[in-house]
């Protein structure tokens, strides 16, 4: 069995300090916080640091509370405290919905919502919810601190805008009137990676149209996990079935999905009409929207 390479290890007493080891040493330092993404590649030699910054006893990056109109998340904010986090769920059910079937409990237990984001895996959860969600990410540097969309944050697989002497401390998702959200997968077994999963956002004005839409792809071949073409479309539109049924095709039809184990690219492209219409359906009873409309049960 393989074992990880020896590694230097340093324990951050503040931001300020972990920004200095890891200008100190350079690309060759990782970040370490819930270690559930790192460590595994790391065993498997994918992964290689020279030096580990440990930043598990920053507490100052371990928070949700709403300040300026928006829900801020702080990057050490375990899994299993957003999950429990009545405040988080009270303005966004998505991120209740998501971390419901992010793993299992240990996992939750001590992975963080800014590993997560680091580790950009194509299949992660919480990057197409905050990407539907419209979020901003706060990225602290030398230089002082910078905001960066959530739709910008991933540059491709495993890759981020994050800098080599910077770090991800906050996420910040606007809070709006109207809103509604909602998130759905598929996945082989519980806790697993998902064969594919959608998110959705959408705000309703007085009038039930829609005034604006987030939909978020993950493990899909999604540009950004953002079906953009599909929230175009919904845009000015009132919500209903043959309203979410053609958001769905959008969504497969500009979606890039690759075969793998989970499933050919045709499935694939099946299930991301399929779960965009789903989640939309979920977020706009949510939203407050049409009892009796035929979108189905609410889910809790």
């Amino acid at each position: 069995m393989q074992v990880p390479a020896q590694v230097e290890y340093e324990k951050a007493s503040s931001v300020s300090h972990a920004l200095s080891l890891l200008a100190r040493y350079g690309p060759e330092a990782r970040i370490l916080a819930g270690g559930h993404s790192l460590i595994p590649m790391m065993k498997l030699r994918l992964a290689q640091p020279e030096v580990l910054v440990d930043v598990n006893g920053l507490a100052d990056l371990r928070f949700i509370r709403v300040a300026g109109g928006e829900l801020r998340i702080g990057t050490l904010t375990t899994h299993a405290q957003l999950l429990d986090s009545a405040l988080a769920a009270g303005h966004f059910a998505i991120l209740r919905d998501a971390e419901r079937v992010i793993a299992d409990p240990i996992v939750r237990e001590w992975g963080t919502v800014g590993g997560s984001l680091c580790q950009a895996d194509p299949s992660e959860d919480l990057s197409a919810a905050f990407a539907a969600l419209k979020g901003t990410m706060i990225i602290a540097g030398p230089g002082g601190k910078r905001e960066v969309s959530a739709r910008e944050f991933h540059t491709g697989p495993y890759e981020t805008v994050v800098g080599p002497v910077e770090m991800l401390t906050e996420v910040r998702l606007p809070v709006k009137a109207g809103a509604g959200t909602a998130y759905v997968k598929v996945s082989r077994r519980a806790g697993d990676w998902p064969v594919g999963a959608a998110g959705a956002a959408l705000w309703l004005d007085r009038a039930g149209v829609i005034t604006d839409a987030g939909i978020g792809l993950t493990a899909l071949g999604a540009q950004h996990f953002v079906a953009a073409e599909a929230e175009d479309y919904l845009r000015g539109r009132r919500p209903g079935p043959e309203a979410f049924a053609e958001a769905g095709a959008i969504a497969a039809a500009n979606c890039r999905p690759a075969a793998d184990q989970r499933g050919p690219e045709d499935y694939k492209r099946h299930l991301a009409g399929e779960l965009t219409r789903r989640a939309l359906a979920v977020a706009a009873r949510r939203a407050g929207w049409g009892e009796g409309t035929g979108l189905g049960e609410r889910t809790p």
